[in-house]
């Protein structure tokens, strides 16, 4: 599949739990929603930006926002249990200098926060944490 496409599917499934979230709160208009993108989902942030965009452009949900949260790579180290930014060529811990380590995130891709334009201005916005 073309990486663009695989990213509109995902700005989409955003957009659909972007609604669903509206209609549970009901709320009057989401100006906001903020994406947490992990360096290994696999997800390129400036194509979902792109097809995001795209997708809100003359619905409903116009003017909404998109925020990418890019989230790194992070690792574990079993011995010391010391978590650390992790890059491909040096995975070891910088602690104790174990060369294996584990996956500790960096692969995620979820909904951080929805901002809301309530009509009342000191109310919260609700927030959201569904994956997609």
């Amino acid at each position: 599949m073309d990486s663009r496409m695989h990213e509109l599917s995902i700005a989409n499934a955003i957009l659909d739990a972007v609604r669903i979230e509206a209609q549970k709160h009901s709320c009057s208009h989401v100006t906001k929603v903020c994406v947490r993108v992990g360096a290994l989902s696999g997800v390129e942030p400036e194509a979902l930006s792109f097809g995001f965009t795209a997708l809100v452009l003359g619905t409903d949900l116009a003017p909404l926002a998109l925020e990418i949260e890019q989230v790194p790579r992070r690792q574990r180290c079993p011995n010391c249990d010391l978590t650390f930014e992790g890059a491909e060529e040096d995975l070891a811990c910088p602690r104790c200098g174990r060369i294996e380590t584990e996956l500790a995130g960096g692969d995620e891709l979820n909904i951080a926060y929805l901002e809301i334009d309530s009509p009342e201005s000191e109310v919260p916005s609700p927030k959201s944490n569904h994956e997609t």
